[in-house]
């Protein structure tokens, strides 16, 4: 079997909910080592985020492959000192407290570097480690609503739409895999590590680079005016016969005409650009496609290469023909039973993935492999530092 790309990568993971935890997903499904820590009283909060399995979230469970769970107080100073020496051993820490909260830990960016010059510090937050909102709170919708991304999202003179998943929690998370890649790469020639400073606001942008593209041309986009925002009608979601939804995505000239000689249209290539004549030519595919149901809008997809495909529901996902051959979702045997897990575009097929750990459940192992012995361990617990 071909070894992992990030065997023998160290990863000690110091953040929670989703963003950093999906960061380090992928890094355990590329190979490397992801020790968790966790606070020992709830762990990571996202362990009781409903609907449960059991006694634990289920989108803990999906995050969580391929990782151990160390639980430490870094409030206490045993604990903290514990954490000093493991990063020792690791190759990258991951952090996602806001800007200066390791300091007062005694954990800093600086601190964690002059125990071992070799480490990649990779520190998430939402608007970075400088700046003038460095500090802020914030959430998904805040980073989104601050980058510019939220204002291009919804119908035109109607309110920014909140996205349906967690963009900038999962942009963030990318954007650490990425940095931390890229570090480790730098380290090879350098033998030196460093900190990675990724922001969840920042990532969000990244998204919309094509859009500030248009902003750099001296073209501000606006909400849903443009091309692939709404502003034309063979780019969109119409309603079926039967309740249900279709996405067609026609940019081109010829997947336009191929769907209008399908379905008995005129197809006039001026449905490509936008402008005021938009809304005759949507009203006329509100009335199209309301006279079939989805499947028979399936079978005309097949038929004809125009770029339609129907608007599936979450329940539906797992009996998809695509997603079934790519082999998009999986199972394995944990502590929680049997449990579903889906595979990232970088999750191997041929290695297998290690369950979730319960919490703190690898505490012993860990704070051995960084040289505490049992009357330490003991003392910790005592202490109420470790779990």
């Amino acid at each position: 079997m071909v070894p992992s790309p990030l065997a023998g990568i160290k990863v000690l993971d110091l953040s929670r909910l989703l963003p950093g935890p999906f960061a380090s997903l992928v890094l355990g499904d590329l190979g490397a080592g992801v020790d968790k820590v966790e606070d020992p009283l709830v762990g990571d909060y996202l362990r009781l985020m409903p609907p449960l399995v059991g006694d634990t979230s289920g989108m803990f469970l999906a995050l969580s492959r391929n990782k151990r769970s160390v639980c430490l107080d870094l409030k206490k100073p045993s604990a903290r000192d514990a954490l000093l020496r493991m990063v020792e051993r690791y190759d990258v820490v991951l952090e996602q407290f806001r800007p200066g909260v390791m300091d007062r830990l005694g954990l800093g960016h600086d601190a964690l570097l002059a125990r071992n010059q070799r480490l990649v510090v990779c520190a998430l937050t939402g608007y970075g480690q400088d700046g003038p909102l460095a500090r802020r709170a914030g959430h998904d919708l805040n980073y989104l609503a601050r980058a510019g991304v939220l204002g291009m999202q919804g119908p035109p003179g109607g309110a920014p739409q909140v996205p349906g998943f967690q963009l900038a929690d999962v942009g963030g998370g990318l954007w650490c895999v990425v940095g931390i890649l890229a570090a480790l790469q730098a380290r090879a020639h350098t033998g030196k590590g460093g900190l990675v400073d990724v922001s969840m606001l920042e990532a969000s942008m990244g998204f919309a680079s094509a859009s500030f593209g248009q902003l750099f041309a001296g073209h501000t986009p606006r909400r849903g005016d443009e091309a692939l925002t709404g502003g034309i009608a063979p780019y969109g979601t119409y309603a079926t016969s039967d309740g249900r939804f279709v996405a067609l995505a026609a940019l081109e000239p010829k997947f336009w005409e191929a769907f209008c000689a399908g379905a008995g249209m005129e197809a006039d290539v001026s449905a490509l650009a936008p402008g005021p004549h938009q809304a005759a030519i949507e009203d006329r595919l509100k009335e199209l496609f309301a006279s079939r149901t989805r499947t028979e809008w399936e079978a005309f997809g097949r038929q004809h290469d125009c770029c339609l495909e129907p608007v599936l529901e979450p329940e539906e996902l797992r009996g998809d023909e695509q997603l079934r051959a790519r082999g998009a979702f999986f199972e394995m045997d944990s502590p929680w039973g049997r449990i579903g897990q889906l595979r990232t575009p970088l999750t191997s097929r041929e290695r297998e993935h290690a369950p979730p750990p319960r919490l703190g459940e690898h505490t012993d192992a860990i704070l051995r492999e960084a040289g505490l012995d049992d009357a330490a361990i003991a003392a910790m617990r005592a202490e109420g530092a470790a779990r």
